[in-house]
């Protein structure tokens, strides 16, 4: 079966946006802790959890996928983009230990504050560049090749799995996180 990979870029650039608001939840919960106040462990959990069953095992792949096709079809467009996997490893290592840093807390282990709050800006740091290095230089290489009038892509069972916060329904679990993002959403709107 294929799939637009048209259709399938908008998705990674709207993942690409939803991905940002939980970067900034996640900053400004790391920016509480910097300052001395008491960070919110609960709704940061909430964010690493999201990040690593969604954007790490869903949107990550799924960019895979793009790029495979782009160096199948277009060898020429895709010189430059083997690091693409490495990238998603990397930060895939740096969710999962501020997930497990966040967790630890939560369970009554010992752990300095600025180890977490280090860990986390790191990883809002590294995602965020990331995200633009692909919006800035891998998307449009993809589009160029679309373009070109390659619009087809191998379907996957990664298409169609949906977004447990920002897809059609928020998954129970997300409620919270889901709930957080909104008001954040309506502070930045005033």
């Amino acid at each position: 079966m294929t799939n637009e990979l048209a259709s399938l870029l908008a998705e990674l650039h709207t993942d690409h946006r939803n991905m940002a608001s939980m970067l900034d939840v996640l900053e400004a919960e790391s920016n509480r802790l910097y300052d001395g106040q008491d960070g919110d462990y609960e709704l940061m959990a909430d964010v690493m959890r999201y990040m690593t069953v969604y954007p790490d095992a869903v949107h990550h792949p799924k960019e895979d996928m793009v790029y495979a096709e782009l160096k199948a079809v277009r060898p020429d467009l895709s010189k430059g983009f083997d690091q693409i996997v490495i990238d998603h490893r990397e930060l895939a290592d740096l969710g999962m230990k501020l997930r497990n840093d966040v967790e630890a807390i939560m369970s009554g282990t010992a752990l300095r504050r600025n180890v977490v709050v280090a860990d986390a800006l790191r990883y809002v740091r590294r995602l965020r560049e990331h995200m633009q290095w692909e919006e800035r230089d891998l998307f449009i290489r993809v589009e160029e090749m679309i373009n070109d009038g390659h619009n087809l892509i191998v379907d996957s069972e990664l298409h169609g799995r949906m977004d447990p916060v920002f897809g059609p329904e928020v998954e129970k679990r997300f409620g919270r996180l889901f709930d957080s993002i909104q008001e954040t959403l309506s502070a930045s709107h005033m």
